[in-house]
C-alpha cells in the first residue's frame, strides 16, 4: 500500500490530470506500471501515444523525482487511497487525488462544518453580518470553512481565530505563492491553530481557474454553505451551485431590494436557500436532520 501510495503521490506531483490518473487507477490499482517504456504504457493501460510519452517524460525525470522526495517530506499529505481521507468529498462527482495539509488535519473529521463565503468587496454591512453570525457558531464548536480570498472569506476566518474556534482554508493554489499575497500572515496563523488545504502541489502558481475547482472543496467538505453577500453574478454564486449539486445546505442572509451586493442572497432565498437571521436558523438544521446524516461520514 505504501509503494502505491508513494506511485499516486507522484503522479499528482507530475501534474498529470485527475481523469487520467482515475483511468489509471481503474485498469492498474496498484499503479505497477507507470514507469514502464512508452510502448507498454499505451498498450496496458489503453492511452494515446500523446499521453504515454507525456507520462513516460514526467515521471522518469530524475531532478523532478528528487524535488518530489524532498516535497513529501516537508508536508501533510492526504490521498484518495488512505483510510482517513474524508467520506465526504469521495461523494462528490470530482474528488480530490492528493491533499496537501498544514496544521490540525484532524479538523477534516470534525463536525459540525460550515462553508461561509461572500463578497471580495463587502459593504459595512456585510462585515457586520459576518460579526454576527461567526462567532455564534464558533461558540457551538462550529468548524468554518473558507477561501482564504479578500473579504468576507478572510474576515471569517480571522473572526473564527480571535473567537479561539477552528478554521479550515482551502487555497486556489500552492502552500509557496499566497494569494493574495497580504494573507500570507493569515495562512500562517490558520496553519499554526487550525488547517490549510490545497489539492495543488506547493509549487503551483494559482491560476483563474483554479478559484472555481477549489470552491467545489469549500462547499464539498462542509454541512452546509452560508452566502453573507453575493451579487448575481460572482465566483460566490459558483460555489452555491456547485453546493447545490453535491446535495449540501444553503443559507442566505438577505438584503435590501435596491443593494446590489445583496441580489444573489435574496435570488437564493427566492428559489428555496433558507434564510438565516441568527446562528440558530442553521444550527437547528443541523441538529434537526444533519447529525444523523454526516455522522456515518466520521471514521
Amino acid at each position: 500500500m505504501e509503494e502505491t501510495r508513494l506511485r499516486l503521490l507522484h503522479l499528482h506531483y507530475a501534474n498529470i490530470g485527475r481523469r487520467l490518473v482515475f483511468r489509471l487507477l481503474q485498469k492498474d490499482p496498484s499503479l505497477t506500471y507507470i514507469y514502464s517504456q512508452v510502448d507498454k504504457l499505451q498498450k496496458y493501460y489503453s492511452i494515446h501515444y500523446k499521453y504515454a510519452s507525456i507520462l513516460q517524460k514526467r515521471l522518469q525525470n530524475a531532478r523532478s523525482y528528487k524535488i518530489f522526495i524532498q516535497t513529501m517530506h516537508q508536508y501533510e499529505t492526504v490521498t484518495i487511497l488512505d483510510p482517513f481521507y474524508p467520506t465526504i468529498l469521495k461523494q462528490i462527482k470530482d474528488p480530490p487525488i492528493v491533499l496537501y495539509a498544514l496544521g490540525n488535519i484532524q479538523l477534516l473529521h470534525q463536525q459540525p462544518l460550515l462553508s461561509v463565503i461572500g463578497s471580495r468587496k463587502p459593504t459595512n454591512q456585510g462585515w457586520e453580518k459576518v460579526a454576527h453570525i461567526v462567532p455564534s457558531l464558533v461558540k457551538n464548536d462550529w468548524v468554518i470553512v473558507s477561501g482564504m480570498a479578500r473579504g468576507i472569506d478572510r474576515y471569517s476566518h480571522e473572526l473564527t481565530i480571535q473567537s479561539h474556534g477552528q478554521t479550515i482554508a482551502i487555497l486556489g493554489g500552492g502552500f509557496n505563492h499566497i494569494y493574495p499575497l497580504e494573507n500570507k500572515h493569515l495562512f500562517q496563523e490558520i496553519s499554526n491553530k487550525g488547517l490549510v488545504l490545497s489539492e495543488y502541489t506547493p509549487n503551483t502558481v494559482p491560476q483563474p481557474q483554479h478559484f472555481p475547482e477549489r470552491n467545489r472543496l469549500i462547499s464539498g467538505l462542509s454541512f452546509g454553505t452560508l452566502v453573507i453577500e453575493a451579487k448575481m453574478r460572482s465566483g460566490t454564486m459558483i460555489t452555491v451551485d456547485q453546493a447545490l449539486d453535491q446535495g449540501r445546505e444553503v443559507y442566505a442572509i438577505p438584503g435590501g431590494p435596491f443593494d446590489a451586493h445583496t441580489r444573489g442572497c435574496n435570488a437564493l432565498i427566492q428559489e428555496g436557500a433558507k434564510l438565516v437571521q441568527q446562528s440558530t436558523d442553521i444550527s437547528e438544521d443541523w441538529e434537526q436532520f444533519g447529525s444523523t446524516t454526516f455522522s456515518h461520514m466520521t471514521p
